[in-house]
């Protein structure tokens, strides 16, 4: 019988890291480790094996099974907040431009410029489309009649992890289904 998993090369055989309490490490990205990595996890004894995927990798000695879900055995405290970022100002506004809602050719605006003084801190900056950020250019939206459409805030770690729930990756093996949500519906 055809499975897909038997034929798989190995470097298509990624494991979906968990906490110790069984949630993912991070939903955007996805807590995903090459397979390499999570076999040397489960001889290292770090990791437990919550699900395997048909495909083995073999040794002179020994045959393995591929982890497809993993869980950390030591819970990792996510961090409070996340790192300022131009990847994470942007999914922190959901890859749309704050003046016009655009999600094409992306960059970041500070809100009060910095030749005004402004800084660039998560208050300070929101996604602009290229048009509207040169639009406003060097004012503050409410010199250049150009509302933001959210106030810029310094967002939590797991405002940014809702947010990332909007975007699942292109490959979700049916193992990773029990352990993650996500706001659309899944495919095998």
């Amino acid at each position: 019988m055809y499975h897909p998993d038997l034929i798989r090369h190995p470097d298509g055989c990624p494991a979906l890291v968990l906490n110790a309490d069984y949630t993912p490490l991070s939903y955007y990205p996805l807590s995903v480790w090459p397979w390499q990595t999570a076999i040397k996890a489960v001889f290292l004894d770090r990791v437990d094996i919550v699900a395997e995927y048909e495909r083995e990798v073999r040794s002179p000695t020994q045959r393995i099974k591929l982890p497809s879900v993993i869980a950390l055995k030591q819970y990792v405290r996510p961090s409070a907040f996340p790192a300022f970022t131009r990847f994470n100002l942007f999914l922190r506004d959901k890859f749309t431009c704050q003046y016009c809602g655009s999600g094409n050719d992306l960059t970041f605006d500070h809100i009060v410029p910095r030749a005004q003084g402004g800084r660039t801190t998560w208050e300070n900056v929101a996604t602009a489309c290229s048009p509207c950020n040169l639009k406003k250019g060097g004012r503050t939206p409410k010199q250049a009649g150009m509302p933001l459409h959210i106030d810029a805030i310094r967002p939590t770690s797991w405002h940014l992890q809702e947010h990332g729930r909007r975007y699942p990756p292109n490959f979700l093996h049916e193992t990773w289904h029990d352990w993650l949500y996500w706001d659309v519906e899944l495919e095998a």
